[in-house]
């Protein structure tokens, strides 16, 4: 297994798709990926939750090859949001959940990127109003799904809009990273003229893949990894 570039400590340089070399922080000297001593962990991420039966076969024959396998669904992803401070509050209109808003949340975990999701921070009996806040408070940077269902919705969206605005203007900082879905320039500026002072990530241009890398990039700048 690859080191991940962005848990790496230390500089990855690939000459060739097959040669990649990698120099630790401190290390003078460029050392083969071949050389590398590896973890022999497996790491399988599936969209659907399987049995705990049918891991414990996929760990099993995984030993068979002397590696430790380790499943990835949504049901780690909704466990681990619970212990994790998220960075990226996720604001969207229920009716874009499918499309965008649970493919930008699962991404992200994916990507050791903690994020404030309501399918995965929302627990039974938990005060709605109260988490939503907590999110809006503490989470490094919002993300706004805009869509023509979000700028119609005069309910939590409106009022999540109306609380990072706020914010912002409180601490005088940038904390919007808007994705645009099926939006003008005209719809946002009727909306709020001041978002188009605002880079945004078209998803439909960009690509889910993309949007996500670089909603991380910002959400894990300066944020300490762990390897």
């Amino acid at each position: 297994m690859l080191p991940a570039s962005r848990t790496f400590p230390g500089d990855i340089r690939i000459e060739n798709p097959i040669d990649v070399f990698v120099r630790p922080h401190g290390n003078p000297d460029w050392i083969s990926w071949k050389q590398l001593t590896t973890s022999h962990r497996l790491f399988i991420y599936s969209e659907a939750d399987l049995r705990d039966d049918e891991i414990r076969t996929l760990q099993a024959e995984g030993r068979k090859a002397n590696h430790h396998v380790l499943f990835r669904s949504r049901r780690y992803v909704l466990e681990r949001s619970r212990h994790e401070k998220p960075l990226g509050f996720i604001s969207y209109d229920s009716r874009d959940r499918e499309d965008v808003a649970r493919k930008i949340a699962t991404n992200l975990q994916r990507m050791m990127c903690p994020v404030w999701y309501d399918e995965f921070s929302l627990q039974v009996g938990a005060n709605l109003r109260d988490s939503i806040e907590y999110g809006l408070k503490t989470c490094k940077k919002c993300i706004l799904i805009l869509s023509p269902n979000f700028f119609s919705n005069n309910g939590w969206t409106k009022k999540e809009f109306d609380s990072i605005f706020t914010r912002e203007v409180l601490e005088q900082t940038q904390l919007v990273l808007p994705v645009w879905h099926g939006v003008t320039r005209e719809t946002v500026y009727d909306y709020s003229p001041s978002l188009l002072n605002v880079k945004g990530l078209a998803w439909g241009k960009l690509g889910e893949d993309e949007v996500c890398r670089q909603l991380a990039g910002v959400l894990l700048e300066g944020h300490p990894q762990v390897g």
